[in-house]
């Protein structure tokens, strides 16, 4: 293995985290405790994976930029439309701090997130 595999490898760990997270809180854990009355236990699944969230974002942030720069791919297009929905994900996550209930964010953030793993393909293939 060499470095950049494990820049990669580090790279798909922090997607998957941030990804398959709101996935599985969306998808498993909200309905199910929301239909148990559990409000409680909700928000504290979902602090707990919003701090999980800053460090996968932030180790994203860090390994793609490093894989850029080593690819020489700053000049690609469809890096700078990634690029640009990442910054639209801050934004809408930095919108949710505000807004923690709004479904409307949490859905918006989903798919922008989609979109970048789509682009991620791309730009790698």
């Amino acid at each position: 293995m060499t470095f950049w595999n494990g820049v990669l490898w580090l790279h798909l760990l922090a997607m998957a985290f941030f990804v398959g997270g709101q996935l599985m809180l969306a998808a498993v854990v909200v309905p199910v405790l929301r239909g148990a009355g559990e409000r409680t236990a909700i928000q504290a699944a979902a602090r707990r994976f919003g701090v999980g969230t800053l460090i996968a974002f932030a180790v994203l942030i860090l390994t793609g930029t490093a894989m850029a720069s080593h690819l020489h791919r700053w000049g690609d297009s469809t890096l700078h439309v990634k690029l640009g929905l990442v910054a639209l994900v801050g934004i809408l996550i930095g919108a949710h701090l505000r807004r923690p209930r709004s479904r409307a964010l949490d859905g918006a953030i989903f798919l922008v997130s989609l979109a970048i793993v789509w682009l991620g393909i791309v730009v790698a293939g």
